[in-house]
């Protein structure tokens, strides 16, 4: 094993002696890189170590000379950048829903591939004001999950919700037949967010502010339109529960054109 400050960097593990489950490879994997120790390993022996989680499969002799040593290495470093990534990946631990990093990962991926099939789409960022009740009831958690829920429950299967912060979200819509068919979306989600929601043998009301960014109009690269979704979100006014949703007018899209970047 090869000592690091916070454990092992490297475990090497001797197959020939010692007899571990496909579980118990994922565990030791998790915690450092794994190398395996096999006698004259064949490429079908190692395919096989390598799918129950080993970075590298070694015979004694290579671990024993300079060019096994690089493959540890090699292999710890590869451990290291998988280890760096994982956050990308994760979801918000609030709302389970993807969080920003994905979202412009998923969203610079459906760029790329409306250069080759162009097709306008849309960015709906929905900016909450959460009643102060609810953090001096500490049922912040339960109220964040409840509003994932709807939201989720009201696009399509194939639309994106993410979580950007505590008192926001973005619904990516992957196709729209017309920047106004993505504001009645907008419309309908803020209408949906902010009747009352049940929480704590009690009930909960919201407001909502929606920003909408189009492609191709307001650009054509994940972060400019997510920056922009979220400042015309900052600048509508919020709807509360009663009223009557309209974001079409583009009055908030005015104000926030005389500052815009270009």
């Amino acid at each position: 094993m090869l000592g690091g400050e916070a454990g092992y960097d490297a475990i090497v593990l001797d197959a020939a002696s010692v007899v571990v489950s496909a579980p118990e490879v994922e565990a030791i994997g998790a915690r450092a890189a794994l190398v395996v120790l096999v006698t004259e390993p064949d490429a079908e022996h190692a395919l096989g170590w390598l799918r129950r989680g080993a970075d590298d499969v070694l015979s004694p002799e290579e671990l024993g000379s300079a060019a096994g040593w690089r493959r540890v290495r090699f292999a710890i470093e590869r451990r290291r950048r998988l280890d760096g990534t994982q956050p990308a990946y994760a979801t918000d631990p609030a709302t389970g829903l993807p969080h920003r990093q994905q979202l412009v990962e998923h969203l610079s991926q459906l760029l790329a591939l409306r250069e080759r099939e162009p097709a306008p789409m849309a960015v709906l960022a929905l900016r909450l004001e959460l009643p102060n009740a609810v953090d001096e009831s500490g049922q912040a958690g339960l109220l964040l999950r409840k509003i994932a829920v709807r939201l989720r429950a009201a696009v399509r299967s194939s639309d994106v919700v993410a979580s950007t912060g505590d008192d926001c979200f973005v619904v990516l819509l992957g196709a729209v037949m017309a920047p106004a068919e993505a504001a009645r979306v907008g419309d309908k989600l803020a209408a949906v967010l902010v009747a009352p929601f049940k929480v704590g043998g009690g009930e909960l009301a919201v407001a909502a502010a929606v920003g909408v960014a189009h492609y191709p109009q307001d650009g054509n690269q994940a972060d400019r339109l997510l920056r922009r979704a979220l400042a015309l979100a900052a600048v509508a006014p919020p709807l509360t529960f009663g009223e009557t949703a309209d974001i079409r007018d583009g009055a908030a899209s005015d104000r926030l054109a005389a500052n815009d970047e270009h």
